[in-house]
């Protein structure tokens, strides 16, 4: 075993952090360093010669990341502590690193690759760490569940055993005194989490049925029955019968959500039935790679697929993996829709409680302690949304929407009596929507014989169980059990899965008959539903599935959720085709089995000569009795909440009351900035995103809705849309109102967009409840009645899709006292919708380029109440207060939602800028719309109520709206509004805006009093706080400080654009150039550079890196090549880096792109990772000796913004094949991005690189100059360089990413002037235009 130590795996300020953080465990820690340590699996004693041509090819594979550390005699000292992958398994890295090794000819002498981290850790006095310290903080530094750590390093025997599998186990219940007992004690050791019933159904089925099968069960069965009956997989609780107050109730739960459905499911295509549902959309010309390998559009409707998951569990156990994989599943349901789809957008929201942040505690939060095991709010909110992002981002979908509550309070039930309620197992949703092609929406039949697929990653024993963990409430299983049902992610894996799907569906003779991701409970769940949909059984082989721990048993095979899998069925005809589109993508698959016409399930073990598992499917689907519930409505006492502030704020006075709620009710995280969460999200990714959470020329995140096009074109105008509802502390109040808020709030967001009718509207409903606990079996199905039953009904709006997690609840054990922390009943709403015209969306960005006055106006929806229990301003005093706003009328709210959308088609420039009332009430949808603009406003109250106290008025968190109208059309807006049904009289004048020269003053008048007085920048730096001080603790705290700097920033002026040149569309070419667009595994930005290229006038053709080194494409048969953006092989090696040594070191691509390069009639395009991957093929690029490569980001973190660049005026970009004409421009760009800082090798190549006018595009601020004030620059590049170029301008690489933005719709922010004369056209396609011009 070849040992290669590395650069450090921690930046210094994350090595500070981590010091910190174990300090507080072992003060007597002084310092630590944490090198990478490669440990390789040679075959060839070359590798052992450090001047052989593999092991220096080797050693270039393994320089990668910021400085290299060699401790050469770190194995001699003291306090040395090895991390490393769990004997017996393979890791992702491995994986990946290996096939890079293997690409670049070196598979001949490594067998594998691995990396692990060497800490070595100095102490005062020289203390030598025992096992107990180490145990103390081994959690901060390892992965319990596929790394170990260790004093000593272990010999390659260890590292790279191939371990013996562990044997099947059956459980005795023949020979056994009691089967029952024995059932009892495995259903408990294995964690099953059976119920009495299933037990009892079990029993029959082995021994005492009427036709028993007459043996033991297997451990494999056992589990595989806990997992596909668990309540995660079957939603028990939602199908029972329920008995409420001793009255036996009509329907179940999901009974009256399906009625939405029975009367409203006209533009439905499948509910209930597939991993998500499906509604109609818009045709639109779809856009993907016809013929093998040509891109072309094909006109066809787009019919949109919507999905919204929890993965509330896996995130309380261990946040970053459970938050990734909740994306990663959910994102795997929308792929198996049908025959094969596409996801599209994403979401992800949190609901934790208190966040406790360690220096910036407020003055509402108690710390109720929690169970060691679980991860603290603050830890979740660190590590989670990192997870989700990291995932969406690698795997290449958009994040467009979420939210982010806490809640934790101790609230009364009785005079005597309390109880506390909170989010300590916490809630995280993970959402979406797609396409799927028409022709394969729906599933069809498998026929007998066809071939059952795995496709994905291999087995790893990692979610072991998770159906049934998350089935039951925290504390009730062991916290080993709690960490084995978490899942870990690799979502490079997953996206060369979906380019598999991808081609097949892109074939008009698709070869997927059916296909299931693969999910809770593994293949054990997957693969028996996959054949049982179509009445079938099937025989499978568990050796024939592809792990990576050698170690495992036949049950931990079948039933582990390993991720990044599906299983599928391919007619035997249609195997061959399959098999060759997953070579071309390096997905791995293996065909485990074949569909047969009995109906049993047959699973052998060639290796160990027996049967796993042998089952009638009618026993393994078979119902056990059907649950019954039983509850009581629950009788509680609440305390009223005072509006005067009074009681909180004894001796204040009203106007200091006031400053104080202000101040309080902008750092709560439901209503302060999400910037922290927003920013770590690719948001520009596929290039058809119309509108994002950033908002206007200073990119503030509070839009209200998310919208993307339906497909690529100037002209395509309709799309899709999603927005999101919650409110719920309202719960503990009434849980009907909660309900019926959170589908209201949806809605209210929703309106921004031009969806029309009401009715094109489909909901999913995600519940969560403690349905144990007393009381809130009763609350949930009044819940569920209220929207199942009366709302929706009234409002013409269905709900095809959700989820119930039906354990929310937390109990433990503190010193010999039990404690529980029990969630509210909590509704999550994501509405979804066609979209008529992706122009027309709303958003809360003031207009202040008006020649007349404008007015804000509060469009009222709850007839003039102000209720304030549970509202942010109940919550920020420790209250929760007696009465909940609720839907006063479903006839108003329908009316409301109607007349926006006809103001679209009657006055569409009637409103000017448009924001939901909702957390924090008016005063900060106000204050959030003047932070978009950077506006003063003066808000007078009169003609809303000039009697009223103040404080209601400005904190009820009641339905409503404001709007923004020219003062002079304030008539033909109530007159619109009348016309739908709703009251001009609830609709009332409240603001005008301060000109742009005057002071940005934030003032509230009522009856001629200045009630409130603030600044906008003191009150933004306010709501942005505590996104601030997480973002500085997760991050680097510099680069925090720059951007929070910024916001009260005279200097600071936003996007704007100044350009050299016209904008406007391209006009038909018969001969069309082709240009290479060029991927990697990994890479996930093809598809809009291959349509900006296509609408530039060139024929773009897919080329997969396997195409060059198979020899199956030639780079001599093109004029262009485009290397596109994304994560090539999950970047393991260095951003890029692997693809660039898949080139260098394999001798046929390293001639191919040399000739092309040096080809004078050729030009070639790098982007983000393909600037990356161009960086580190300079040695064969003639006038790129100087180029720099691209770092990790300063900020050390992934970058996603909107941000001003400047074509550098200079000889060279005035005669560039893609910038002349456009050199001097200054214009916003989309940027998505974690390693982008650029790095010289030494200042020569830095003076040489300057002298060659090698600079491209540099990022400058809102004066115009190049900056390094993060994020401005968003990764610390020196001179702000951020596009480099060749000499003769033939070759271009730059991190930011202009094909996502060549529609105007896709830029973040554009003025209503360019929208009217740029026909749809986007700055940045002029670079591919002067492309095409430059082939002439």
């Amino acid at each position: 075993m070849l040992l290669l130590y590395g650069s450090s795996s921690l930046s210094l300020s994350k090595r500070s952090v981590l010091l910190k953080q174990i300090q507080t465990k072992c003060p007597f820690v002084e310092s630590l360093e944490a090198p990478w340590l490669h440990l390789i699996q040679s075959r060839d004693a070359e590798l052992l010669d450090p001047q052989s041509p593999s092991r220096k090819a080797l050693d270039l594979l393994l320089s990668y990341g910021n400085g290299s550390i060699s401790p050469s005699t770190v194995q001699a000292e003291k306090n040395v502590l090895f991390v490393l992958p769990r004997p017996g398994s393979i890791t992702p890295w491995s994986t990946k690193a290996t096939d890079i090794a293997r690409i670049c000819n070196l598979g001949d002498r490594i067998e594998r690759l691995e990396r692990g981290i060497v800490y070595r850790i100095a102490t005062k006095d020289e203390y030598v760490l025992t096992q107990t310290d180490v145990d103390s903080f081994s959690h901060l530094i390892h992965d319990r569940m596929t790394q170990v750590v260790q004093f000593v390093l272990p010999n390659e025997d260890i590292i790279f055993a191939h371990h013996s599998p562990k044997p099947l186990r059956t459980i005795d219940l023949h020979s056994s005194p009691s089967a029952e007992e024995s059932l009892s004690k495995a259903n408990k050791e294995l964690g099953l989490a059976l119920a009495p019933d299933e037990i009892s159904y079990l029993l029959e089925a082995y021994v005492s049925g009427v036709e028993p099968i007459n043996r033991d069960p297997s451990d494999a069965e056992l589990f595989m029955f806990a997992q596909v009956n668990s309540e995660h997989c079957r939603h028990k609780i939602f199908n029972a019968s329920w008995t409420i107050d001793g009255t036996p109730k009509e329907r179940s739960l999901f009974q009256m959500i399906r009625n939405t459905e029975q009367l409203n499911g006209t533009s439905t295509i499948s509910a209930y039935s597939d991993n998500a549902a499906v509604i109609k959309g818009h045709p639109a010309p779809r856009f993907s790679v016809k013929d093998g390998t040509l891109y072309g559009a094909q006109l066809e409707d787009m019919p949109i697929l919507t999905k919204v998951e929890t993965h509330n569990h896996p995130t309380a156990v261990s946040p970053y993996p459970g938050a990734a994989t909740g994306s990663g599943g959910e994102i795997r349901d929308e792929g198996a829709v049908g025959r094969g789809s596409k996801p599209k957008a994403g979401l992800s929201g949190f609901t934790v409680s208190n966040l406790l942040i360690p220096g910036f505690e407020q003055p509402w939060e108690t710390d109720f302690g929690k169970p060691s095991h679980i991860a603290s709010a603050f830890d979740i909110m660190i590590e989670g949304p990192l997870g989700a992002s990291a995932f969406n981002n690698e795997f290449g979908r958009p994040a467009l929407a979420g939210y982010f509550r806490t809640f934790s309070e101790r609230i009364p039930l009785s005079s005597e009596k309390t109880e506390v309620r909170g989010y300590h197992k916490p809630i995280m949703i993970a959402g979406g929507y797609g396409n799927v092609r028409p022709q394969f929406a729906l599933k069809t039949s498998i026929s007998p014989g066809a071939k059952i697929i795995v496709l994905g990653g291999p087995g790893l024993l990692i979610g072991l169980g998770g159906g049934a963990a998350s089935s039951q409430a925290s504390g009730a299983s062991s916290a080993e059990l709690d960490f084995a049902s978490v899942q870990r992610d690799n979502a490079e894996m997953q996206r060369r899965c979906q380019q598999v799907i991808d081609a097949c569906v892109s074939m008009e003779e698709n070869p997927i008959q059916s296909i299931h991701d693969v999910g809770a409970g593994g293949l054990s769940n997957a693969l028996p539903e996959l054949v049982h949909d179509s009445g079938l059984g099937a025989r499978f082989e568990i050796r024939d599935v592809l792990v990576a721990d050698s170690s495992m048993s036949p049950m931990e095979i079948w039933c582990n959720e390993s991720q990044e899998r599906y299983v599928l069925a391919i007619g035997s005809d249609k195997a061959d085709i399959f098999e060759q589109i997953a070579r071309r993508e390096r997905a791995p698959y293996s065909i485990v089995g074949e569909a047969t016409a009995e109906e049993e399930l047959i699973v052998t073990d060639r290796l160990l000569s027996r049967d796993v598992i042998r089952l009638k499917m009618s026993t393994l689907f078979g119902k056990p009795p059907r649950m019954s519930r039983k509850d009581v409505k629950p009788q509680v006492t609440r305390n009223a909440f005072d509006a005067t502030l009074a009681k909180y704020l004894p001796s204040a006075l009203p106007a200091d009351r006031i400053s104080e709620a202000v101040n309080r009710v902008l750092r709560l995280p439901s209503v302060g900035s999400k910037s922290f969460l927003v920013t770590i999200g690719d948001r520009s990714i596929t290039g058809l995103v119309t509108r994002e959470q950033m908002v206007g020329r200073w990119q503030v995140p509070v839009a209200d809705v998310a919208v993307t096009r339906s497909s690529y074109g100037f002209d395509v105008i309709y799309g899709e849309a999603m927005a999101m509802g919650e409110r719920t502390p309202l719960a503990l109040l009434s849980p009907q109102a909660s309900a019926r808020m959170a589908i209201a709030e949806s809605l209210t967001n929703l309106a921004a967009a031009h969806t029309g009718d009401i009715s094109s509207i489909k909901l999913s409903a995600n519940w969560m409840c403690a349905a144990s606990k007393e009381g809130e079996g009763a609350n949930l199905y009044a819940a569920v009645e209220a929207v199942g039953i009366e709302l929706c009904p009234a409002l013409g709006i269905g709900i095809p899709v959700g989820k119930d997690s039906m354990s929310m609840s937390m109990k433990w054990s503190d010193r010999e006292e039990q404690r529980e922390v029990t969630s509210p009943l909590s509704l999550i709403v994501t509405a979804f919708s066609p979209v008529k015209d992706v122009r027309a969306t709303w958003t809360p960005e003031l207009r202040t380029d008006l020649d007349e006055p404008t007015v804000l106006i509060l469009i009222d929806l709850a007839a003039g109440k102000a209720r304030l229990g549970g509202s942010a301003l109940a919550q920020v005093f420790k209250e929760i207060g007696d009465e909940a706003p609720d839907v006063e009328d479903p006839v108003l709210l329908k009316a409301f939602y109607q007349g926006c959308q006809k103001i679209r088609e009657v006055a569409p420039d009637l409103v000017l800028a448009y924001h939901d009332r909702s957390d924090g009430g008016l005063l900060t949808t106000v204050a959030e719309m003047c932070f978009s603009s950077r506006i003063g406003v003066e808000i007078s109250l009169d003609e809303y109520s000039s009697t009223a106290d103040p404080l209601p008025l400005l904190f009820n968190e009641e339905l409503g709206a404001v709007v923004q109208i020219r003062e002079s059309q304030l008539p033909l807006l109530r007159d619109i509004f009348e016309s739908t049904g709703f009251p001009s009289k609830s609709i009332f004048v409240i603001g005008t805006l301060r000109k742009p020269s005057e002071p940005e003053t934030f003032l509230v008048r009522q009856a001629n009093e200045v009630v409130y007085s603030g600044e906008r920048g003191s009150m933004q730096k306010a709501w942005a706080e505590t996104s601030y001080k997480m973002q500085a603790l997760r991050d680097n705290r510099e680069t925090s400080a720059e951007e929070y700097s910024l916001i009260d920033s005279s200097s600071h002026r936003g996007l704007f654009y100044d350009l050299t040149f016209s904008v406007s569309p391209s006009r038909d070419l018969f001969r069309r150039p082709k240009v290479a667009i060029l991927r990697e595994q990994g890479v996930n930005g093809q598809l809009e550079m291959a349509w900006a290229f296509t609408a530039a006038g060139f024929d773009a053709i897919d080329v997969h890196m396997s195409d060059i080194l198979s020899g199956r494409t030639s780079l001599q048969d093109f004029r262009g090549l485009a290397a596109c953006g994304g994560f090539s092989y999950g970047d393991v090696l260095g951003a890029g880096k692997g693809w660039a040594h898949s080139v260098l070191l394999n001798q046929s691509a390293r001639s191919q792109f040399t000739t092309f390069f040096g080809r004078d009639d050729t030009f070639a395009l790098g982007v983000c990772n393909g600037c990356q991957f161009f960086s580190h093929l300079k040695g064969i690029i003639s006038g790129a000796e100087f180029w720099p490569e691209f770092l990790p980001n300063r900020s050390e973190r992934f970058e996603a913004r909107t941000l001003m660049v400047e074509i550098v005026d200079n000889s060279v970009t005035r005669s560039s094949v893609f910038l002349r004409d456009m050199a001097g421009s200054k214009l916003p760009v989309a940027v998505a991005h974690g390693e982008g800082r650029v790095s010289f090798e030494n200042d020569d190549h830095r003076s040489g690189f300057e002298a060659t006018a090698s600079a491209a595009v540099r990022y400058v601020d809102s004066s115009g100059k190049p900056t390094e004030h993060y994020p401005l620059n968003p990764n610390g590049s020196p001179g702000g360089v951020t596009g480099i170029q060749t000499p003769d301008g033939r070759i271009l690489a730059l991190m930011p990413h202009p094909e996502r933005v060549v529609t105007l719709e896709s830029n973040s922010w554009y003025t209503q002037g360019q929208q009217s004369t740029w026909s749809g056209v986007g700055p940045w396609f002029k670079l591919f235009q002067n492309a095409r011009v430059w082939c002439n």
